[in-house]
């Protein structure tokens, strides 16, 4: 029995709660060292602070994947866990900003710190169901075009939450600096709240416009045994497929690269367009919500080059495209450590954008045809560890290089980005696209 085809909305509503839980991680990505360096953190030290996001889905994202395989409830296997995670992403997002309030239990630098830690976790428990869901609802004809639609939802999400902060300051005349009773700008406060509240709103769209397959009725739709065996931790690493490993390759380069921008771009920004290195400064806090706008108009381009990506994959092939993508992404990067204009910084967003949206989405849609059905979570967590391992690897060597190799140099960190994202549009050519059997 074959999965049927599900209509365009069933295929939004799978996706619809990443858009809210993309507002808070695009908040977080591009606040996060902002927030950091206001409460006292040097910028040689930004990078182990970073480290919080790829430690967690190391451990977070397997486990969940496991879990969910294995449990069904009234809501299915993903929802209950989207459901949690958002909850407690959303209480995250409502007390970093106000680590100085918590002065009396630690420093509020340690406090930031662990509330970072906790985010990131309880966004690894949300996004990974996502990745599953889709790929347990949609036969491989579908696939492409869900994760597609899913990477188009992520940017629009992306988009909203890079840009709250700058909309705050000049729409609504909040302040995007320092006051007399906290450091982190009411600006970037105020985003984290609405963007808790929009991730829990959109995430219940998702939770109760979406039927999951029962049991049943799944295991009929993917040919799995009723009383399939549960393999071990070891049996399923010597079990995964042959793409997994030659897609570790690129995912390993691109999301060095990506680390190196989301950690290092607001210092860069800050010196080379306002000439500006104290946190404190007026200019870097309008550095600062630049960068969310600049974040927010790559977002924009990865989610124009999202709705055709599934098109141009089926007329192109996924690694042509997935390679040309990523060396745009390359092009970028170099853009935005070389040039001078805050204008002329939005140019380079073209190809960071295009970059982000093939790897959002051609990974996930290589990797979904090789994977069996009853094993999809577990190993789409699994997967998370080419996401994990190149972030943990940049975030304790970011440190290091920064301030032995480069002098503090910020966007020397970005032109190290752009190496590493035209290492991983050559590492395509690695890739093996066949069905492994």
């Amino acid at each position: 029995m074959k999965k049927p085809d599900l209509r365009f909305w069933q295929i939004w509503n799978l996706s619809f709660g990443f858009l809210g839980v993309q507002i808070g991680y695009a908040l977080q990505n591009a606040n996060t060292s902002r927030i950091l360096q206001s409460l006292g953190a040097d910028v040689s030290h930004l990078s182990y602070f970073w480290l919080a996001a790829p430690l967690a889905g190391l451990v977070i994202q397997p486990i969940v994947g496991l879990f969910s395989d294995k449990t069904w409830t009234p809501l299915g296997r993903r929802i209950p866990f989207i459901l949690g995670g958002a909850v407690l992403a959303a209480a995250a997002l409502l007390l970093m900003p106000n680590a100085e309030a918590f002065i009396i239990l630690m420093a509020p630098l340690a406090f930031a710190a662990i509330m970072l830690l906790f985010m990131d976790m309880s966004f690894n428990v949300t996004m990974q169901p996502f990745r599953a869901l889709v790929a347990d609802m949609l036969n491989d004809k579908q696939k492409t075009r869900g994760y597609a639609i899913q990477t188009l939802l992520i940017n629009v999400g992306a988009v909203v939450g890079s840009v709250l902060p700058f909309v705050l300051v000049h729409w609504f005349g909040l302040s995007n600096g320092p006051t007399a009773t906290s450091k982190v700008a009411p600006s970037v406060a105020w985003s984290y709240y609405i963007g808790g509240g929009m991730l829990l709103l959109t995430v219940c769209i998702t939770a109760f416009r979406t039927k999951e397959y029962p049991p049943k009725r799944f295991r009929e739709y993917n040919g799995v045994a009723e009383q399939a065996k549960t393999p071990g931790f070891i049996e399923l690493m010597r079990g995964v497929p042959k793409v997994m490993v030659e897609l570790a390759v690129v995912q390993f380069f691109s999301w060095a690269a990506l680390f190196l921008m989301w950690t290092y771009t607001t210092p860069a920004v800050a010196r080379n367009v306002w000439a500006v290195v104290d946190p404190a400064a007026a200019g870097y806090g309008d550095a600062g919500d630049w960068v969310g706008v600049l974040f927010a108009v790559y977002s924009v381009f990865a989610g124009l080059f999202s709705i055709v990506i599934a098109r141009l994959a089926a007329k192109m092939g996924n690694k042509k495209v997935y390679a040309f993508s990523l060396l745009c992404g390359a092009l970028g990067y170099l853009g935005m450590a070389l040039l001078r204009d805050k204008w002329l910084l939005l140019i380079p967003m073209v190809g960071v954008g295009i970059a982000w949206a093939a790897i959002l989405a051609m990974p996930y849609a290589i990797l979904a045809r090789s994977v069996q059905a009853e094993r999809m979570g577990v190993y789409m967590g699994i997967f998370n560890f080419t996401i994990t391992i190149p972030q943990i690897v940049c975030g304790l060597a970011g440190g290091v290089m920064v301030k032995y190799m480069f002098g503090g140099s910020a966007a020397a960190m970005i032109v190290t980005g752009a190496v590493c994202m035209a290492l991983a549009g050559f590492s395509v050519a690695l890739v093996n696209e066949k069905r492994d059997d």
